[in-house]
C-alpha cells in the first residue's frame, strides 16, 4: 500500500466505506416536476441517512439552499434518518419506489455499507442523479491536546496503539475508518491493533474530540473545518494532494507520509421514477453546480468539484462497487 500504488487514491479506490444495517418506512411517491421541464422543483425532500453537523449533512443542506436560492427548486426539506452509518436511510429511500420527490445524500460510506451489513437496500435499486464533490480528510486533535503535530501524534501511536484511539463518522470499512488504518500501514502500525471508535456522524464525533473521549479523529476536513477556525481543535494533516485552502495544515505528504486519497458524495432518488423526473433532477442538479452560490460553496467548505451525472456517474457507482466489494471480501469485511 506504498509508492505510487497508493497515491493519489480516492478513497472509494482502495477502499471502500463500510458501515451498517437497517430498515426504514414508506412515504406516499409523487413528481417533483409538477409540469413543464422549465418549472422549478416543489415538494422536494432531501434525505440525509445520519446525523445533523455530518459531512452527508453539511453537503446536502448546502446544495439544497442553492437549489432554492436560484430557482430551481421550492421549498426543499432536509430531513435526517440516522442508523447505521447510512443504510437505514439507503433503506428508507428504496421504501420509497417511484416517489419523484425525494433525493438522497450518500458517498463512500453507503457504498461500503450495503456489503458489510449486508443490507438488503442496496445502491444498485436506486437512481443515480449526480456525483457532487471530493473531500480531503483530515487528521484532527482537541485543541489542547498534547500533540502539536503529526509526529508527536504517531510517535505516541506507536508506542501505544490500544491506548490511542482514534475517531471517525463512519462505522469499520468507511472512510473515516480507512483513513486512520491506511495510516496506520504507512507508519508502521499493526492496523489490527488500531483502537478505532465509530460514532455516527460528524456531530458526534465532534463531541467525542472535544470530550476527550479519543486521541485523534479522522474525518472530513469540511466537519472540522469551522471548530478549527474556532480554536476548539486542531488539524495536523489533510489527506489531500494539495493543501486545503483556509486550513492551517500540511498535507500528509508534506508531513513525511507517502499517502494521498479523498472521499467523494453523491446523490440519488428513489427506484422507479421516470426517465422524464430523472432528467428534471439531473438539469437542476447541473444548473445547480454552474451556479455562483454553489462554486462559493465548494470554497467556503474546501471541497473539491467532481461533478458527474448520466452514463458516467452510473458507470462510477457500479466501479466503486466493485472495487469496495472485492477489498472488504479480503478484508474479512463483507
Amino acid at each position: 500500500m506504498r509508492n505510487a500504488h497508493l497515491r493519489r487514491i480516492a478513497v472509494g479506490t482502495v477502499a471502500a466505506g463500510l458501515v451498517l444495517t437497517g430498515c426504514g418506512t414508506t412515504a406516499e411517491g409523487g413528481s417533483a416536476s409538477g409540469g413543464g421541464s422549465d418549472e422549478a422543483l416543489s415538494g422536494l425532500r432531501v434525505l440525509v441517512p445520519n446525523s445533523p453537523g455530518s459531512g452527508y449533512d453539511t453537503t446536502a443542506r448546502a446544495w439544497a439552499q442553492v437549489l432554492d436560492d436560484e430557482g430551481l427548486a421550492s421549498g426543499t426539506e432536509v430531513f435526517n434518518v440516522e442508523g447505521a452509518g447510512g443504510t437505514v436511510g439507503l433503506q428508507r429511500l428504496v421504501n420509497e419506489e417511484g416517489n419523484a420527490e425525494m433525493l438522497m445524500q450518500m458517498g463512500l460510506g453507503v457504498v461500503g455499507a450495503q456489503f458489510s451489513n449486508q443490507s438488503e437496500a442496496t445502491l444498485d435499486q436506486t437512481t443515480p442523479i449526480a456525483r457532487l464533490i471530493e473531500e480531503a480528510e483530515a487528521i484532527v486533535v482537541p485543541a489542547d491536546s498534547p500533540y502539536q503535530d503529526l509526529d508527536a501524534l504517531v510517535e505516541a501511536w506507536k508506542a501505544d496503539p490500544g491506548n490511542t484511539p482514534v475517531g471517525g463518522a463512519s462505522n469499520p470499512g468507511g472512510p473515516d475508518h480507512l483513513t486512520p488504518m491506511l495510516l496506520a500501514q504507512e507508519v508502521e502500525v499493526d492496523p489490527t491493533t488500531v483502537n478505532y471508535v465509530p460514532y455516527d456522524g460528524g456531530g458526534e464525533l465532534l463531541a467525542g474530540i472535544l470530550g476527550g473521549d479519543v486521541a485523534f479523529a479522522a474525518t472530513g476536513v469540511g466537519e472540522v473545518a469551522e471548530s478549527a477556525a474556532g480554536g476548539d481543535v486542531r488539524i495536523l494533516a489533510v489527506t489531500s494532494e494539495e493543501p486545503v485552502e483556509g486550513v492551517d495544515a500540511p498535507t500528509l505528504t508534506d508531513a513525511g507520509v507517502d499517502l494521498t486519497f479523498t472521499n467523494w458524495r453523491g446523490v440519488v432518488a428513489a427506484p422507479g421514477i421516470s426517465e422524464e423526473d430523472t432528467q428534471r433532477f439531473v438539469d437542476a442538479m447541473t444548473e445547480m453546480h454552474g451556479s455562483e452560490a454553489w462554486q462559493q460553496a465548494l470554497e467556503d467548505n474546501g471541497w473539491t468539484d467532481a461533478f458527474a451525472t448520466g452514463d458516467e456517474f452510473s458507470s462510477f457507482l457500479d466501479e466503486e462497487s466493485q472495487r469496495v466489494q472485492s477489498v472488504l471480501g479480503q478484508l474479512g469485511l463483507a
